[in-house]
């Protein structure tokens, strides 16, 4: 998926209109709808700043990360790793059963 493509796909996530985005950067729609259409990239500044309103992370948005994080997620990541190895463990452990629960729950009901 392209940069534009990803922004784009974001910014109607968060029910977002170009000029909303635009206004909040500071420039025009047309420039967003160029950026969605890869006709022009934003300078890293730019795109920096459209991952923050997006709650997106930059690696996303450029292309080097295949996952979408949203901030929220990202905070808690970052949480996680301030913990002992120990707490670590039993979070990690018990969210591996939620998944696990998750998963079956999802092949029955389908």
């Amino acid at each position: 998926m392209s940069f534009g493509q990803r922004l784009n796909q974001a910014r109607k996530t968060k029910n977002m209109s170009q000029e909303e985005l635009a206004s909040i950067l500071g420039t025009k729609g047309p420039a967003i709808g160029r950026y969605e259409r890869d006709e022009m990239k934003p300078s890293i500044e730019v795109a920096s700043n459209m991952a923050d309103i997006l709650n997106v992370s930059l690696d996303w948005l450029t292309g080097r990360s295949p996952l979408q994080l949203d901030q929220a997620m990202i905070n808690r990541v970052s949480q996680l790793q301030q913990l002992s190895e120990q707490d670590k463990q039993h979070i990690l452990y018990t969210l591996d059963a939620m998944l696990r629960d998750a998963k079956t729950r999802k092949a029955y009901s389908s």
